[in-house]
């Protein structure tokens, strides 16, 4: 929804994430409700719920949301800011509609929404926008006084190439270097995010040089990460795809790519999970479990990087975007995703149809 009446301050906040199980018997209905209308075989969200119950059937997403809510919490009262700070999540425990439903009932009409993804592409910005409307509908069902009362609700724009996120990114990856042994030749510098199909980055948007907006977001956030680092060169892969195989994904994986480096000699490798701003599930199965073991048994030094959200530069960027938009005005010209508060133009974040015989499994959070 977008302000298009008189600027007037915003009054809360909404921290507005994915969500994930948070122990055994969630971890099904989670998926189940992740995955609803998608048409994905019981037996490939029962191989899913393996991840999770690995650790426990508790998805890490929640603990570090509701840390780094806290965080921000203190972080705007330190910086003079009375913006109460609630909790949404677009697939489980709390939702986004009850969340909204509790905003409202505490008196709480014009809402800033963070999202916690910072890129493009049709889940990581278009559904956001999505998940508000819904709310917003719903709200009108389970508040009927919404309807002659409404709320606006206005989501943050993109922050991939913010400053923080740059500096806190360049400064996990010079602790990953510092946790190697010392080596006759530079670490290999790997960058990992979340892999979509390349028609879904495609429909993200057209990016300069061709490509997706997506996936040049990604290595562009990597090439400065990199360049802050010290690295001249660095290799940018992708991680956890799912879905059937005939299907093309953005390539290529970071085990198959760990492969190759051990065949060219390379025995020490940094990765940092430069598409993640917190440690998903994807993170620490992915990474820290099937990429962690293969390297090891091919020979290789492996060390990964931590995500932006354990440091505190990161919680003070969500005060700034906060800050620039809290008194109900901010920028209106930038264009395309990175609009504030708009949903995104018609060509951009597009959702790409999915196949009906061989669906694409979810990704876990």
């Amino acid at each position: 929804m977008t302000n298009t009446g008189a600027p007037a301050p915003f009054d809360a906040v909404l921290f507005l994430s994915f969500g994930g199980p948070d122990g055994p018997d969630e971890v099904m209905p989670f998926l189940e409700n992740v995955t609803r209308g998608r048409g994905v075989p019981r037996d490939r969200l029962e191989a899913v719920a393996e991840h999770y119950l690995h650790f426990g059937g508790v998805s890490p997403i929640n603990r570090l949301n509701l840390d780094m809510i806290d965080s921000l919490r203190t972080a705007l009262r330190t910086r003079g800011h009375d913006l109460p700070v609630y909790f949404g999540n677009r697939n489980w425990q709390p939702m986004i509609e009850d969340a909204l439903a509790r905003m409202y009932r505490d008196g709480h009409r014009r809402i800033l929404v963070f999202p916690t993804s910072a890129w493009g592409g049709y889940s990581g910005c278009r559904q956001y926008h999505e998940d508000i409307s819904r709310a917003v509908s719903a709200l009108g069902r389970l508040e009927p006084a919404s309807v002659d009362d409404p709320v606006l609700l206005r989501k943050l724009p993109q922050y991939w190439d913010a400053a923080a996120m740059i500096e806190a990114g360049a400064d996990a990856v010079a602790r990953a270097r510092a946790a190697l042994p010392p080596g006759q030749v530079e670490p290999r510098l790997v960058f990992t995010a979340h892999s979509v199909p390349t028609a879904a980055d495609r429909a993200s948007g057209p990016a300069a040089g061709g490509g997706g907006l997506y996936s040049a977001q990604v290595h562009a956030a990597a090439t400065s990460v990199a360049r802050r680092a010290g690295y001249t060169e660095f290799d940018q892969v992708w991680q956890s795809r799912s879905g059937p195989p005939q299907v093309p994904w953005l390539e290529p994986d970071i085990c198959d790519h760990l492969e190759a480096l051990a065949a060219q000699g390379i025995t020490q490798v940094i990765v940092y999970p430069v598409g993640f701003i917190s440690d998903h599930l994807e993170v620490i199965w992915d990474l820290d479990n099937e990429a962690a073991e293969l390297a090891g048994k091919l020979g290789i030094d492996y060390v990964r990087a931590d995500t932006v959200g354990t440091d505190s530069r990161f919680v003070e960027l969500i005060v700034d975007l906060i800050e620039t938009y809290a008194d109900g005005d901010g920028d209106r010209t930038a264009m395309g995703c990175g609009d504030n508060g708009a949903i995104c133009r018609p060509e951009c974040c597009v959702p790409t149809a999915r196949p009906r015989r061989t669906p694409v499994a979810p990704a876990a959070h």
